[in-house]
C-alpha cells in the first residue's frame, strides 16, 4: 500500500494569526491527473481539509476547491514552480466561512467583502501539475503570495453556502 506523502505548504489562518508552514498530506489517487493527461507520474490527492476549520466532515475534496496561480499580473513568463491555493467551500453548518483576517489585512484599502477570501487558506507549490508533482514550499514564498493577494479576491464560483447534510442528499 502506498504511503501518505507530505509537502511543506503555507497556511493563512482565518483568525488573524501569522501565516506559517504546515505539512500538507497527500494520498495516492486512482484516477489520472486532469491537469497532466499524458503524465506518467502517479497523481496524489492533497488533504488541505485537515487545516480548514468549520469545513463539512466526510466530504473530502468535495468540501474545498483550488485555484492555480501561475504568474503575477504584469509577468510575461509563468513561474517555474506555480502555486495552488486551496480554499474551503462547504461548511459543516451551512454558514459562510469567516473572512480571512490575515488576507484582509494584506489587501488593506483594496479589500472588498464581496470577493473576500474566507476560511483557512492553504497554498502549495508544484512543478508541472498540481496533483502529480507537488514540491515543498517555504516561508520565502510569502512575499510573492502577499503580492498576489493584494490585488486578487477569491474566485467567486467556489464559495457555496450549503448545509453539509443537503449536499450529501444531492450527491
Amino acid at each position: 500500500m502506498d504511503q501518505l506523502v507530505s509537502f511543506e505548504a503555507l497556511l493563512f489562518p482565518s483568525d488573524g494569526r501569522n501565516p506559517h508552514m504546515v505539512a500538507l498530506m497527500t494520498s495516492p489517487m486512482s484516477v489520472p491527473d486532469p491537469h497532466a493527461p499524458y503524465s506518467t507520474l502517479p497523481a496524489r490527492m492533497p488533504h488541505p481539509e485537515v487545516y480548514m476549520d468549520y469545513i463539512a466532515e466526510g466530504l473530502g475534496p468535495r468540501a474545498w476547491h483550488y485555484h492555480l496561480v501561475e504568474a503575477l499580473d504584469g509577468m510575461n513568463k509563468k513561474f517555474a514552480n506555480p502555486y495552488v491555493i486551496f480554499y474551503p467551500t462547504v461548511s459543516r453548518d451551512g454558514m459562510p466561512f469567516p473572512i480571512n483576517k490575515c488576507i484582509r489585512e494584506i489587501q488593506g484599502r483594496s479589500f472588498r467583502e464581496a470577493t473576500a477570501w474566507r476560511g483557512n487558506i492553504i497554498i502549495a507549490k508544484y512543478r508541472e501539475s498540481p496533483f502529480s508533482s507537488m514540491v515543498n514550499g517555504s516561508i520565502a514564498d510569502f512575499p510573492i503570495l502577499r503580492n498576489y493577494f493584494m490585488t486578487h479576491g477569491a474566485p467567486q464560483k467556489g464559495y457555496l453556502v450549503v448545509c453539509a447534510t443537503d449536499l450529501k442528499m444531492l450527491l
